[in-house]
């Protein structure tokens, strides 16, 4: 495990404090458990999977035109302006 430092509001200490006694575990285990709560609500994407996915869509799509690698940037302008 890694030690690690935070700031608490007293409010959030004393309430923790009571909690963790009431749950009979300590504050320590209360702050993993939040922590572990709030990573599976917001999972970090793996740089490699990303990569692979990214990989897998390429060439998948037609655009119907065949000039979009020498003029994506007019293409692009087109969409912003209107």
């Amino acid at each position: 495990m890694v030690r690690t430092q935070i700031q608490l509001t007293d409010e959030q200490s004393r309430r923790l404090k009571a909690q963790a006694a009431e749950q009979r575990v300590s504050v320590a285990e209360l702050v993993r458990r939040a922590v572990d709560r709030s990573l599976a609500e917001h999972p970090t994407a793996d740089p490699v999977e990303l990569r692979e996915r990214a990989l897998a869509a390429s060439g998948r799509f037609r655009s119907g035109t065949s000039d979009v690698s020498v003029r994506h940037d007019d293409y692009l302008a087109e969409i912003y302006a209107e």
